[in-house]
């Protein structure tokens, strides 16, 4: 079930990729690869932590 919303999507995606460039550019430290989460539930719109918080960015399918 997704749970995260487009522009949710958008906002994790750039920093996922913001922060793993850090790893090639920038201060070069191991830091940069925490941007493979953000980046990982960009992918799969799920985020297990909105799951436990009850929080949902997307918009909910209705059955009509």
């Amino acid at each position: 079930m997704n749970n995260i919303g487009n522009l949710d999507r958008l906002f994790r995606a750039v920093i996922g990729l913001v922060l793993i460039s850090l790893v090639y550019t920038g201060p070069q430290t191991v830091w940069g690869w925490a941007g493979l989460i953000p980046l990982a539930t960009a992918i799969t719109s799920f985020c297990p932590l909105y799951t436990v918080l009850g929080i949902r960015t997307c918009r909910s399918k209705t059955n009509d």
